[in-house]
């Protein structure tokens, strides 16, 4: 699906605010035109990364005593899955929604862009992965779900579904399209003696699963990684857009030039995390730093895989290097700052108005 979003800003999903109306003001304020719907992790458990998708999984336990979500596989839980598939496969997706109590963020979101009025050109939703959800969520017996094949499946599929009636809910307010992030941090561990025997053909399928839910919204879908890894598992996995680190990794990227060549070049994208979420680091930059580092990064990229520099920079997203749920509130507002002046400055130097 063909791209072009000129060095537009989005962000990752999670801020430290536990007022969503602050942190749907910080976003609005910041990346008007490809605005996300905030995670808020610090207000509480029901909005940490894994517990805040798994409304409708079945065998899904919050253990609130011990602050824990795991999934019971024990005994006969045929109904349950009974349940399930007939949701899915009657694209029930109100089955799968993410109710108020999971996500204050969603609804703050929705309500503001209401009141706003008009459209704006992206929305960008986001997913925790199947990836990090699998290996980090275990079962009663504290092995974890990705290595059970009935569980797993649900897994996959309920992401799946909760990225398609995240799309709907926003499609009203987007004008070109909706964005749709699945976050996988658990891919920078890839390839590491802890998960060994997790394949990578098994890991570009389940991606995939995702990626084709979203593309039969007519969305366009990408993945986030905090880390390293190898980079061209997510183009096979068929992303639109591929979001990395590219303060603390960017020159990881130009590792595959091949594969990042062809993605480019079939109209496809890199969001660029060139904004620090290290209170440290931020502190330490501005947008000028920033966009010096960057093109000393893209110039690597086009030197190693004989791509125009003008290409790599109309196909670029720009975004923070992660989410900034756990930095101080007003670090993480400076992060969101910086983000525009940063994205400003690129499309004023790329002649692009406003």
């Amino acid at each position: 699906m063909s791209f072009q979003p000129q060095c537009l800003a989005t962000a990752i999903g999670s801020l430290p605010h536990r007022n969503p109306e602050d942190a749907v003001r910080v976003v609005l304020a910041s990346i008007p035109d490809a605005p996300i719907w905030p995670q808020l992790p610090a207000s509480g458990m029901n909005e940490q990364m894994e517990v805040q998708y798994s409304e409708g999984m079945p065998r899904s336990v919050i253990d609130r005593e011990k602050e824990r979500l795991y999934i019971d596989t024990s005994g006969d839980y045929s109904m349950e899955l009974a349940t399930f598939y007939e949701n899915f496969l009657m694209e029930n997706l109100d089955y799968f929604a993410i109710s108020p109590e999971f996500s204050r963020g969603i609804y703050a979101m929705e309500a503001a862009l209401q009141a706003a009025g008009g459209t704006r050109p992206f929305v960008k939703v986001q997913t925790t992965g199947p990836i990090s959800f699998g290996l980090t969520i275990v079962d009663e017996n504290k092995r974890a779900i990705y290595y059970n094949p009935e569980f797993i499946d649900t897994v996959v599929k309920a992401l799946a579904m909760k990225c398609r009636w995240q799309i709907r809910k926003f499609r009203p307010f987007a004008s070109e399209n909706v964005i749709c992030f699945i976050d996988e941090p658990i891919l920078s561990a890839f390839g590491s003696s802890t998960y060994v025997s997790v394949s990578r053909d098994d890991v570009v399928a389940k991606l995939n699963e995702v990626v084709e839910a979203i593309h039969a919204e007519g969305a366009l879908a990408g993945v986030h990684c905090c880390g390293n890894t190898e980079w061209p598992i997510l183009i096979d996995a068929g992303v639109d857009i591929v979001n990395f680190d590219a303060f603390d990794f960017g020159d990881t990227i130009a590792l595959y030039p091949g594969p990042i060549k062809a993605h480019l070049e079939a109209g496809c994208c890199l969001a660029w995390g060139i904004v620090p979420t290290n209170s440290e680091k931020i502190q330490a930059h501005d947008a000028a730093s920033l966009i010096t580092k960057l093109d000393a990064t893209v110039d690597g990229l086009a030197k190693a895989a004989g791509i125009d520099r003008d290409l790599i920079f109309q196909q670029a997203l720009i975004t923070p290097s992660c989410g900034t749920g756990s930095m101080p509130v007003a670090d993480a507002e400076r992060v969101f700052q910086v983000l525009r002046e940063t994205s400003q400055a690129l499309r004023s130097r790329m002649g692009i108005a406003g």
